[in-house]
């Protein structure tokens, strides 16, 4: 991971961390890796064991984050980071934190949305504390590796101040440009995931019903132009219909969702977004939106048998 940071910037900073799951866990480990003072907050406290062993301080409240310079939620969506983050903009209303304070939602939200909770934020603080939005992809490999992409929003100053923090999590780390910038493109980034996800279960279903072996023909696909990172990552849990969660396949229903809201904002035609809000939709109907995102296939094949 690339390291900017300077000693005197880690010695005055301090970061707090809402959320500790399948992503936030490790992303948080990997801050305190890079020797970043943190405090940390979860809802249920068996994520929060391993992160004090390595040096992290247990917050009993978001609240008690007040005083941090930069504090980050991964929560699942922008409804549950309002929610815990109620008490830390009440305790703000009655005493402004430090100027400069960054909020950065590393979520997938709505990029409407993230910018009425930066104008919530900004009220609450007086002015002091303003929203980015940093949502990543890579998934728990690239969280736990420090290898994520990390898609920001927000203004120019507030982007530097927390760039060395998002560089101990991510390699690739780019500012798209106002708040809401960010989601915008972790939108763009699902349509792309999504869709050939969805692609790639359709032609394993397809081959399998054919009588072709499914992890031979995404080897030889592999070597030619339909090559990708999905199909590297996703297409092996595809192939051996190994659908044990690495991230629920719901949240990618939530995310096409995102897309259209983005879409008709702009007058823009999203016809593959629009197929694809509909089956993971179906997926989620059928009960499969807690598995992996593999799990489309069987979404595709349970369609096939009402054929």
């Amino acid at each position: 991971m690339t390291q900017t940071t300077d000693s005197a910037q880690q010695a005055t900073t301090t970061v707090g961390f809402v959320g500790l799951g399948h992503m936030g866990a490790p992303m948080a480990a990997n801050l305190l890796r890079a020797q970043w003072p943190l405090v940390v907050w979860n809802r249920s406290a068996a994520a929060i064991v391993p992160l004090s062993a390595q040096g992290a301080r247990i917050a009993d409240t978001v609240a008690e984050l007040r005083d941090c310079n930069v504090i980050i939620f991964m929560l699942p969506d922008l409804g549950f980071i309002a929610e815990a983050a109620a008490s830390l903009l009440d305790a703000w209303r009655e005493v402004p934190p430090v100027a400069g304070t960054a909020v950065v939602v590393m979520s997938s939200v709505s990029p409407r949305a993230v910018k009425d909770f930066g104008d919530e934020v900004s009220r609450a603080s007086a002015g002091r504390a303003a929203v980015l939005d940093a949502p990543v992809s890579g998934g728990t490999i690239g969280a736990e590796n420090g290898t994520l992409a990390i898609m920001a929003g927000g203004s120019e100053d507030d982007f530097a101040r927390v760039l060395p923090v998002l560089e101990s999590m991510g390699t690739a780390v780019r500012r798209l440009g106002a708040l809401g910038s960010g989601s915008l493109a972790k939108a763009c980034n699902q349509l792309l995931v999504g869709t050939t996800t969805a692609a790639l279960a359709e032609a394993a279903e397809l081959a399998e019903r054919s009588g072709m072996d499914v992890a031979a023909l995404f080897d030889v696909l592999g070597g030619g132009l339909a090559d990708s990172a999905v199909l590297r990552f996703v297409g092996p849990r595809i192939a051996a219909k190994d659908y044990a969660p690495t991230g629920p396949a719901k949240f990618m229903h939530k995310d096409l969702g995102f897309v259209l809201e983005s879409a008709r904002a702009a007058g823009s035609a999203v016809p593959m977004a629009t197929a694809g809000h509909a089956l993971y939709g179906a997926l989620k109907d059928q009960g499969l939106g807690e598995q992996d995102l593999a799990v489309v296939r069987e979404s595709i094949s349970r369609l096939g048998n009402e054929i």
